[in-house]
């Protein structure tokens, strides 16, 4: 199998490969520090519905995963928040983590294609 780059097919392969969280003592761990992505569409989504940002908690959860899956993060944020890149992109421009491109899903997404949401960037900013 090729863990080169994440697809549906070997996400956790790929993201135990990357992992790197020596307080973890079991797989019900890992598989909470997986949820993070979850929790962080969620909130995505949560802005989307109700105009409601959580920009701190989101920031708390981003920081979290580049502590345990590091560089690789970016690449499974990408993946697993397909569809929201508007609104992950003001996020990782903050935490200087955003690059110029990245391969998701067997395509390459340039940064500069990625639009930002300005209701995001104005939060950020109060920040």
């Amino acid at each position: 199998m090729n863990l080169d780059h994440v697809n549906e097919n070997n996400f956790l392969l790929f993201a135990a490969k990357h992992y790197d969280n020596p307080q973890c003592h079991n797989t019900e761990e890992f598989y909470d520090d997986l949820k993070r992505f979850k929790y962080v569409k969620r909130l995505f989504i949560k802005f989307l519905e109700y105009n409601e940002l959580r920009e701190r908690l989101i920031l708390n959860h981003i920081t979290i995963l580049y502590n345990i899956f590091g560089e690789t993060t970016t690449e499974l944020l990408f993946f697993k928040l397909e569809g929201y890149h508007e609104l992950l992109k003001p996020f990782l421009v903050l935490l200087n983590r955003m690059p110029d491109k990245i391969f998701c899903n067997g395509t390459m997404i340039y940064s500069t294609d990625i639009k930002m949401n300005p209701d995001i960037i104005e939060a950020l900013r109060k920040i």
